[in-house]
């Protein structure tokens, strides 16, 4: 095989959270991310993400909600923008758009026994715009998403409560949409529960009923439970659609040759994988419950869960990748295994301004692994630069942008010449939105600059970047003309 196929899927991402706004239109509720706050550089603490709020800056969010910045809540107003945006995703030439929908939008605090009609239309609307443009809607059902409510009685995924809840939510999408999606991921990056309860799972670790780890993977269970009976509906009243799962994919090597390292490295490689392995493979792996064991990781499983496990697994596999990590035995330099982001820094790459490492022959790499293990379809569904971006005479020069991008592409072609079965590539932040690490316009990913800054000025404005007009380029090509 040479190059890309003819039917390779080249888009962009967002999130509903990220892009949407209208917080308080359209019916829509409050979820979760509602209550991140953004946090000035000078105030943040290291590794500090402003996406993690434990319950105290809650209850102070709320008792002054007057006087902080809620960026999420405005994003960067797709709510009324979408026609311009979704024009200049067309223009661009894009054959895919992956989006998310908000459960609040559509179910204001997750109790509702209908959907809100505003909302729902809202989605039809969009849908119909994309297609206008030949544009093909990939969706996420929940990009992180929870309605506060579900927080607030049920302290979010740590109950099992809310797989029913999220069920009919997720039931609602396929009756409604299945004609106009067809390419649908369940949870946006599952392992992020691991690094952030409240962000993964809407729940606050105070309120926990048991010890941290033991929390967070009961609420991974009823994840891997809701994620399943999505499945399992989809592929009986939709059968049309594909579904897949989706992890922020960490390719770890280990930090010297050395075999304690290299063990440590494996089981690093355990915990990530052990996500694609419930919903690809429909099974807890021997290794992960050998972890729960020696952490002392009690789970509460659901009636049946084996069956319904096996029974339901997705059929395509979808990550993010953004950098590589190394990991060492070494007590001076061992970090937690499973955690998103590490502080040991690999000395072979260059880094971007907020340090992390550029590998694009890792994407190769993991690409290899990833379908050498499951055999499965795989969606890299996002990959990206945040950088800070300048406007200058209405213009913006992003050659790091485009350099980045450049020697990723190249990489995913190689990993298509190796027989991995690749679907298409969505490059996050396809247009400037609120980044996740602090909830911020500074970090810009997108091949469109947004005229606001962290604190919601500016006129909203949308701009084309160099890079806009060299990723057109490249989608004309079909991945062939690079430079």
């Amino acid at each position: 095989m040479k190059g890309f196929p003819e039917d390779f899927l080249w888009g962009g991402a967002t999130s509903s959270a990220q892009l949407e706004g209208g917080f308080d239109q359209g019916g829509r509720g409050k979820s979760q991310l509602d209550y991140v706050t953004f946090i000035p550089k000078e105030q943040r603490e290291e590794r500090l993400s402003t996406s993690e709020v434990d319950y105290d800056r809650y209850v102070d969010a709320i008792k002054n909600e007057d006087h902080y910045n809620f960026p999420y809540r405005r994003g960067i107003d797709f709510y009324h923008h979408y026609k311009e945006d979704i024009k200049l995703f067309a223009e661009m030439g894009f054959k895919v758009f992956r989006m998310s929908i908000s459960w609040c939008r559509l179910f204001p605090t997750g109790l509702e026994e209908t959907p809100n009609p505003e909302g729902i239309q809202f989605y039809h609307n969009v849908f119909d715009e994309l297609h206008k443009y030949n544009i093909e809607p990939l969706v996420t059902m929940i990009h992180y998403e929870l309605p506060i409510a579900l927080t607030e009685k049920y302290n979010g995924w740590e109950s099992p409560e809310v797989i029913g809840l999220f069920t009919k939510y997720t039931k609602v999408l396929l009756d409604e949409y299945k004609d106009k999606v067809k390419h649908w991921i369940v949870f946006n990056e599952i392992n992020m529960m691991l690094a952030s309860p409240f962000t993964g799972g809407g729940l606050f670790l105070k309120k926990a009923k048991k010890n941290r780890l033991s929390t967070i993977h009961q609420a991974l269970h009823h994840q891997f439970i809701a994620s399943a009976l999505t499945v399992k509906y989809a592929h009986e009243t939709a059968k049309d659609c594909m579904v897949g799962c989706m992890i922020a994919r960490l390719e770890c090597y280990p930090y010297t040759c050395k075999p304690a390292d290299i063990e440590a490295a494996m089981i690093e490689d355990q915990i990530n994988f052990y996500f694609y392995d419930v919903m690809a493979r429909g099974t807890y792996p021997k290794s992960i419950l050998r972890y729960f064991k020696e952490n002392d990781i009690e789970i509460d499983y659901v009636k049946d869960y084996q069956d319904i496990l096996k029974n339901n697994t997705v059929d395509f596999l979808a990550f993010s990748y953004y950098m590589t990590y190394v990991v060492s035995a070494d007590e001076d330099k061992r970090e937690n295994p499973g955690d998103l982001v590490k502080k040991l820094k690999n000395p072979y790459l260059k880094s971007s301004e907020w340090g992390w490492g550029i590998d694009p022959i890792g994407l190769r790499v993991t690409l290899n692994r990833i379908y050498d293990k499951y055999q499965l379809p795989i969606f890299v569904v996002e990959n990206g630069l945040g950088a800070v971006d300048q406007l200058e005479n209405n213009a913006v020069h992003d050659p790091y942008r485009i350099d980045y991008l450049r020697e990723h592409i190249k990489a995913i072609k190689k990993a298509l010449e190796d027989g991995v079965e690749v679907m298409g590539y969505t490059p996050w932040g396809c247009i400037d939105l609120c980044s996740a690490s602090f909830a911020d316009m500074t970090k810009r990913y997108g091949f469109i600059y947004v005229d606001q800054d962290d604190e919601g000025n500016g006129t909203l404005g949308r701009i084309k970047k160099d890079s806009f007009y060299w990723y057109q380029k490249v989608i004309t090509s079909n991945g062939e003309d690079l430079e």
